[in-house]
C-alpha cells in the first residue's frame, strides 16, 4: 500500500505530462494533477488505475472537493471496476464537511442534551460509581449528586464540541472498542497518584490505558460536610488542556509534538464560562496568556530557532522539558506557532494548517482501515499480526508525524516563515522573535 502511495505522489509532483492521455484528471488539495480511471474504493482512498496498468490508492480527503464529490458519486451508483479481492471493504465518510466551506467558530456551546447524566453502577465497597454523559463514562471513587456529575460533564462535553467546531476538521471518536472516552475520578491526591497520575500534574491523560485521571481538587470539588460542591468559578483550563489530548487520542501518533501541545494550549487559551467558548476572542485569549506568561514566569516571546522546533522527535522534546520552567517554554512556542499558523500565516484564514491536519486525518483514517481489514489479528499487550504483503501505515514516531510538514511550509523556507511569524505577531501589538 505504501509503495503505490508513494509512487502516485512521485507521479503527482511530476505532472501529468509524464503519463499517456487518460480519461479524467484528478486534482488534490495543493492543486498537483494527474490523468488516471476511478476504480473503486478501498477504505477511506480511492483506487486511481494509471495508464501505465497499476491502481494505487489515494486518501479521498486530499483530493479535491470536486473530485471528493465525483468519487462518492461513483462509489454510491457503482461506477468504475470493482475493488480488488485485497481491499478493505468501502467507507466513504460523507459527512465530512470540504475545507473551503468550513468558517471559525464564534460562541461555541455544548448541547443540553450531551450533558444530561445516567448513573449506571454503585459500589461503595469497592469506591466506584460510574456515570455516563453523551460521549463520556465517568468512574467516581465518591458518590456525586447528579448537579455536581453533571457540572464536571459540562467541561468535557463542552471541550469536545469546540474542538468538533474548529475547522481543522477533527473527529471526536473514542478508541476503538470502547463506547464513550473514558475519565476517572480520584477523591484524594494520593489516590490521584497512587493510580499513576504524575506527582506534580493536576490532571493527566493516559494514552496506554486511553483514560483521563485527575483527583477531585482539580475539578474544582470540595467537600462541605459530607457533601461534595462544584465551584462555578474554578479555573479549569488545565483540564481542557488535557481532554484536548484525549479528545485527539487518534492524531496523537501523526502530528510534531509542537502540534499536540500546541493545539491543547490553543483551546485552553480560549474564554470559557458555564459551558460556552468564546472561539472568536481568540486574540484576547493569546494576548491575556502572553501578558501572564511575561508577569508570573518571566518567559521572553522567543520561539528559538524555527525549523528545529517545527522537526522535534519525541525524544528531543523530552530532552528540552528537563525542567518545569523549560517544559513551560516548549508549551509557549507551541502555542504561538499554532496561533500563526491559525490566524495570521498567508489568508488570515488558517488555511494551510485546516490542510495540514486534514492530511493528518488521512494517516488516522488510513491506520482505522488497516485494523478494520480482517488480515490484521489484534493480539494481547497492544500487539497485532498482518501478513507481509500487507504492511502497515508508517506508525514510526520519528518519521510519521512529519509526512506534512510541507503543507504548511508551502514552499517557502524556514527562514521566509520566521520573518512572516514577526510580521504577523507585529501586526496584533506583540513582539516575537524567532530565527
Amino acid at each position: 500500500m505504501q509503495k503505490s502511495f508513494r509512487c502516485l505522489s512521485l507521479l503527482l509532483c511530476l505532472g501529468s505530462s509524464v503519463l499517456m492521455a487518460a480519461p479524467r484528471p484528478w486534482t488534490d488539495s495543493t492543486g498537483r494533477k494527474v490523468d488516471a480511471e476511478f476504480a473503486g474504493m478501498q477504505g477511506d482512498s480511492v483506487l486511481l488505475k494509471l495508464m501505465d496498468g497499476k491502481t494505487v490508492p489515494f486518501p479521498m480527503i486530499r483530493l479535491s472537493a470536486e473530485d471528493q464529490a465525483f468519487a462518492k458519486t461513483q462509489a454510491a451508483g457503482g461506477g468504475g471496476s470493482a475493488a480488488p479481492q485485497n481491499a478493505s471493504p468501502a467507507k466513504v465518510d460523507a459527512t465530512r464537511v470540504p475545507i473551503e466551506k468550513r468558517t471559525w467558530p464564534e460562541n461555541v456551546v455544548v448541547p443540553s442534551r450531551s450533558i444530561e447524566i445516567a448513573a449506571t453502577s454503585e459500589n461503595p465497597a469497592a469506591r466506584k460509581y460510574v456515570y455516563q454523559s453523551e460521549a463520556f463514562e465517568f468512574s467516581s471513587q465518591a458518590k456525586l449528586a447528579g448537579s455536581v456529575m453533571k457540572e464536571v460533564a459540562r467541561t468535557f462535553e463542552s471541550t469536545k464540541s469546540l474542538i468538533e467546531a474548529l475547522p481543522w476538521g477533527v473527529q471526536c471518536k473514542p478508541p476503538e472498542g470502547m463506547p464513550r472516552f473514558l475519565a476517572a475520578l480520584y477523591e484524594t491526591r494520593a489516590d490521584y497518584v497512587a493510580a499513576g497520575g504524575p506527582e506534580m500534574s493536576g490532571g493527566v491523560y493516559s494514552s496506554g490505558d486511553k483514560i483521563f485521571k485527575i483527583p477531585f481538587q482539580s475539578l474544582g470539588m470540595e467537600k462541605r460536610g459530607q457533601t461534595y460542591f462544584k465551584d462555578d468559578n474554578y479555573s479549569n483550563g488545565t483540564l481542557v488542556h488535557e481532554i484536548t489530548h484525549q479528545l485527539m487520542h487518534d492524531y496523537l501518533g501523526f502530528l510534531p509534538k509542537w502540534v499536540i501541545e500546541g493545539t491543547a494550549e490553543y483551546t485552553e487559551m480560549l474564554p470559557y464560562k458555564a459551558g460556552t467558548f468564546r472561539a472568536d476572542n481568540h486574540k484576547s485569549g493569546i494576548k491575556a496568556d502572553v501578558d501572564e506568561w511575561q508577569q508570573r514566569g518571566g518567559f521572553t516571546l522567543d520561539l528559538g530557532k524555527l525549523q528545529a522546533l517545527m522537526t522535534m522527535t519525541r525524544d528531543q522534546w523530552d530532552a528540552e522539558c528537563a525542567t518545569p520552567q523549560a517544559m513551560a517554554a516548549m508549551y509557549h512556542r507551541s502555542q504561538l506557532l499554532v496561533y500563526f499558523f491559525c490566524h495570521l500565516d498567508g489568508d488570515k484564514k488558517g488555511t494551510r494548517f485546516i490542510k495540514f491536519m486534514d492530511a493528518a486525518y488521512a494517516q488516522v483514517a488510513e491506520l482505522r482501515a488497516f485494523f478494520a481489514d480482517p488480515r490484521v489479528k489484534r493480539m494481547e499487550g497492544g500487539r497485532f499480526s498482518y501478513p507481509t504483503s500487507f504492511p502497515p501505515p508508517d506508525m514510526k514516531p520519528d518519521s510519521a508525524p512529519f509526512k506534512n510538514l510541507g503543507i504548511l511550509l508551502g514552499e517557502r523556507s524556514y527562514e521566509k516563515i520566521a520573518a512572516e511569524i514577526i510580521d504577523g505577531y507585529k501586526g496584533i501589538g506583540l513582539k516575537v522573535m524567532v530565527r
